[in-house]
């Protein structure tokens, strides 16, 4: 997890929410890292998750599916992300910070645990959450009145 929170910090140079993520191959190895870059890039769907599971997909010899993978982020996935993952094939999520208003890990929707996908995602929450908490309010306590 500090090596994704490492990751979010980059996000802050372009003014995006600090959020970091990684993927790791069933063998343990880094193969796909991203943090939150849709302020610098415009584009609605470049948050870390995303970023890093398409680096990794991209290294991949056995094409798109990441069977065997753990992506690793520092706040909870959205929507967005955990349908992401779902399809990808991860294994597990491993997150730091619950997200109480997007959550869709178990927080507020539980969609990579849905009984009727056709892939379930292992949760691993809570890892660091404090530190990953802090981040994320220290950003908003700078940008938001």
């Amino acid at each position: 997890m500090r090596h994704a929170l490492d990751l979010a910090g980059r996000s802050r140079e372009s003014a995006d929410v600090p959020v970091g993520a990684f993927v790791l191959d069933p063998d343990g190895q880094v193969v796909g890292e991203g943090w939150n870059v849709r302020e610098r890039d415009g584009d609605p769907l470049g948050h870390a998750e995303v970023v890093a599971l398409r680096q990794a997909a991209g290294r991949h010899t056995d094409g798109w599916r990441l069977t065997g993978h753990t992506l690793v982020v520092t706040l909870e996935p959205c929507p967005m992300c955990a349908g992401a993952l779902m399809l990808a094939r991860i294994d597990r999520v491993v997150l730091g910070a619950w997200d109480d208003k997007l959550g869709a890990c178990g927080s507020v929707w539980d969609v990579v645990r849905d009984r009727r996908a056709t892939h379930r995602v292992e949760v691993v929450g809570g890892v660091l959450a404090q530190e990953c908490a802090d981040l994320l309010r220290e950003f908003f306590a700078q940008h938001r009145d």
